[in-house]
């Protein structure tokens, strides 16, 4: 945890944010695998951390805006669980860590909250994500969890995604570590991964890093010979020469907080010509958006450098014709990058994801609809304290392919004949973290191998 005062102050300016009512916060419980006892890996809700600190199943907690008043509910061990569990702090302990002074009986929510009705008061609280959360919901206050999406407070919702989207010195600090750690998993894939292996096995050597360091991945890791599929986490195939790899992973810290970093290396020792050629286009991209990044601007002028650049890129080899601009404002640069540059980036890889996209990346401004300029995750101006990723890529996907070709689609941007020849490359995609200050964008933690140079070089050790 942060020091105690950092909580006590987060709750405070929350507070100031919503005016009044009761907020509701429900943690997170443990998730069986296949029975009971057998749990995934524990994960706090994140907005519980921001405000609390507090990584613990079971827990909720309610901040009363009009009396001032603030109480974490959860139930101590008892012997029994004393008995598997070994000693644990009390939930009145837990909850003096964070500045809380009152804690009940996780029962005695449901009294807390009749007792806020009766008095007329507004309950805040956010969308779910945990189905275990929408049923305690439910049995709270009756709400049906189908109708969470239209009942939970927007208010709240701008509140939150006001004060969290706004990173601390001592918040990046530790998104620093986490980029740093990040870094270390990447460079062992690059330098561990040899002809014969499995994915499964590049994987395991990656996942090995994070556990060393005391924390944990951020998300499940992409370590695959397909990269043209953007979440891949089939870890089945073997690697051989000649093969394009793409690693996502990233490290979380006993706090909570990501790192978020993508490499694409040869499994032969250096990358063939076809290979460059790409790779170079995809760090043009890379760069394109890094330039385009800038204080008080939105976003997604740095996705649009990006999808700028590949298309031109793509060009210069013969992939695409045409006039740029129309072909970027009609999407058919999707057709290699059908995805976003960025999103932001904290407590949560995908930060406040939970919250709505349409919220943290638009400000409530409605998304595009259009294919590809759809899956941009953050578009709004960029604040001091923002941090987010830059991940532009090219892909080559067989299905997307033939069903616009099929489709005659943008016949007048896209040559077919040379796509076609390409259907089976792969993909590539290059991700790095960076902060927004009012002088520019800055990068956060060490620099990841990302150069040919960098890349060949590690390859070659």
């Amino acid at each position: 945890m942060f020091e105690q005062k950092t909580y006590i102050g987060r709750r405070k300016v929350l507070k100031e944010k919503v005016d009044s009512g009761i907020i509701l916060f429900l943690g997170n419980d443990e998730s069986p695998m296949n029975y009971t006892d057998n749990t995934y890996h524990f994960r706090q809700d994140s907005t519980f951390l921001y405000y609390f600190g507090i990584s613990h199943p079971g827990l909720a907690a309610v901040i009363d805006i009009d009396n001032d008043h603030e109480i974490i509910f959860g139930n101590d061990y008892t012997i029994d669980d004393i008995v598997w569990m070994g000693p644990q702090p009390t939930i009145a302990e837990r909850a003096e860590l964070c500045g809380v002074t009152s804690s009940q009986p996780a029962g005695k929510l449901s009294e807390a909250l009749n007792s806020a009705r009766q008095k007329g008061q507004k309950i805040h609280f956010l969308p779910l994500y945990r189905p275990e959360n929408k049923i305690k919901l439910f049995n709270l206050l009756g709400i049906n969890p189908a109708e969470i999406d239209k009942t939970f407070s927007v208010e709240l919702v701008k509140a939150i995604v006001s004060q969290r989207e706004i990173k601390t010195s001592e918040e990046l600090s530790e998104i620093e570590k986490a980029v740093n750690i990040s870094v270390d998993m990447h460079a062992a894939a690059i330098k561990f991964a040899q002809p014969g292996m499995t994915e499964a096995q590049v994987t395991a050597e990656i996942h090995k890093i994070a556990i060393a360091a005391g924390g944990e991945i951020a998300f499940p890791i992409i370590a695959t010979i397909n990269g043209q599929t953007l979440h891949n986490h089939y870890h089945g195939n073997s690697l051989k020469k000649g093969d394009l790899f793409l690693v996502d992973a990233g490290f979380e810290t006993p706090l909570g907080y990501a790192g978020d970093l993508s490499s694409t290396f040869p499994v032969s020792k250096k990358l063939t010509s076809v290979q460059k050629e790409i790779y170079k286009i995809t760090l043009q991209a890379h760069q394109a958006a890094i330039d385009a990044l800038q204080f008080q601007q939105p976003f997604k002028n740095a996705h649009i450098a990006a999808c700028i650049a590949i298309f031109e890129g793509m060009k210069s080899l013969g992939f695409t014709k045409g006039n740029t601009d129309d072909a970027v404002e009609a999407g058919a640069h999707a057709l290699f990058f059908p995805c976003g540059t960025g999103h932001m980036m904290g407590l949560d890889v995908h930060d406040m994801e939970d919250l709505g996209e349409v919220w943290v990346g638009y400000n409530g401004q409605p998304k595009s609809t259009q294919f590809g300029l759809k899956s941009l995750r953050l578009a709004k101006p960029l604040q001091a304290g923002h941090v987010f990723t830059i991940e532009p890529g090219i892909y080559f996907i067989p299905e997307l392919i033939d069903l616009w070709h099929s489709q005659n689609k943008f016949n007048e941007f896209i040559n077919w004949e040379k796509v076609n020849s390409y259907r089976n490359f792969g993909g590539i995609r290059n991700e790095e973290d960076f902060v927004m200050t009012i002088n520019g964008a800055k990068l956060l933690g060490k620099p990841k191998p990302k150069t040919i140079e960098d890349i060949e070089e590690l390859r070659n050790l």
